[in-house]
């Protein structure tokens, strides 16, 4: 079979619950110009060797793979993908390939508005900005940085280039941002955005995570019932993250439930690491290494076949494993040891395309 031959008998692979190869988040480096709280608080970690840091040739090349067992969906991220150089030229790249139906980049805006306009003529589809908070104190609080006003920047030039289906992500942390959600909503109305409010997980383990400081889907919906009246979920929400609400001005707004009702048993999303490790969930412990097949030259067909098998044999339920953990007393802190942590950089959120 020829490199750009494809053999369908291998596509549209499922895993052991049943759950399609669908969507791909690509991680193009694991540095990030932040120290978010909830994601990377300390001053400096363990990078990635740059000599294992894929090329966007090889991003794109393992992309086609996957994209030839059943991914159309892929979104770019970090760390913060726009500290990657040249990636309007990954999404040329990724837009080769008319089976891939979707490239959107997940950002925390500080440096879109120098890229945009390269973005979007290069084909990228959507963007997803995150903003945690409107208050610049806070938002130094968070990150660690005054970059504030270079995010604003950036969400405004989202609409100004022409990109539409705009999101804005918002960790919702108990004690911290709750008395925000309707003042994130009504800016999310003024941007022509969707905001989607992510309840605080377990990943990782430097971020120091508790069960008291996730602000629950429950508790989101009580909070914003009592500003807007009734609230009334949409149907429909297949295999995205994201169960979506409308207010009764007609307004809509996402939950990622993931910490207090995951959604394990539609997943169809998997992340592949800035030097090629693969992840067939969030808190999987190990990836498969497709970065050494790759630069051995293997054969199209071994890769993917690694491809094909490893997700058939998955059985990750990552989320609700950590929820059953409640049960015994047992979710607190943490999902791993800050000192393995410190060890191992891929086991921290940053370097899997959170």
């Amino acid at each position: 079979m020829s490199s750009g031959s494809i053999d369908t008998s291998l596509s549209s692979v499922v895993d052991t619950f049943g759950r399609p190869l669908g969507s791909l988040r690509l991680s193009v480096t694991d540095r990030c110009n932040l120290r978010c709280r909830y994601c990377m608080p300390e001053p400096e970690y363990i990078w990635l060797p740059r000599e294992d840091i894929l090329s966007l040739e090889e991003m794109a090349t393992l992309a086609r793979y996957f994209a030839d067992l059943g991914v159309d969906k892929i979104r770019l991220t970090g760390g913060e993908p726009l500290l990657r150089r040249d990636l309007a030229r990954l999404v040329r790249l990724l837009r080769q390939d008319r089976r891939i139906t979707e490239v959107a980049l997940t950002t925390n805006g500080i440096l879109f508005a120098d890229c945009a306009q390269a973005l979007y003529e290069a084909g990228l589809d959507r963007v997803t900005i995150s903003l945690d908070t409107l208050r610049p104190e806070r938002f130094r609080q968070l990150t660690g940085r005054d970059e504030f006003s270079r995010v604003l920047e950036g969400i405004e030039s989202v609409g100004k280039t022409g990109f539409t289906n705009f999101k804005l992500d918002t960790v919702a942390i108990r004690g911290f941002n709750e008395d925000e959600l309707g003042a994130l909503i009504e800016f999310a109305k003024h941007c022509q955005a969707e905001v989607r409010f992510i309840e605080y997980m377990d990943v990782g383990g430097a971020n120091e995570w508790s069960l008291d400081k996730v602000l629950s889907q429950d508790m989101i919906l009580d909070l914003l019932s009592r500003r807007y009246g009734r609230i009334t979920p949409l149907p429909g929400r297949g295999a995205a993250p994201a169960q979506r609400f409308r207010l009764p001005d007609g307004a809509i707004f996402g939950i990622i439930p993931s910490t207090t009702a995951p959604f394990c048993s539609h997943c169809d999303r998997s992340r592949l690491t800035a030097d090629g490790l693969w992840y067939l969930c969030l808190y999987a412990g190990s990836g498969v290494d497709l970065r050494k097949p790759l630069r051995m030259n293997e054969h199209p067909d071994h890769m993917r076949e690694i491809i094909r098998s490893g997700w058939a044999a998955r059985r990750d339920r990552g989320a609700e494993e950590r929820k059953a953990l409640e049960r015994v007393g047992l979710r607190d802190g943490g999902l791993i040891e800050i000192d393995r942590l410190r060890e191992d950089p891929h086991l921290e959120m940053h370097a899997r395309g959170g």
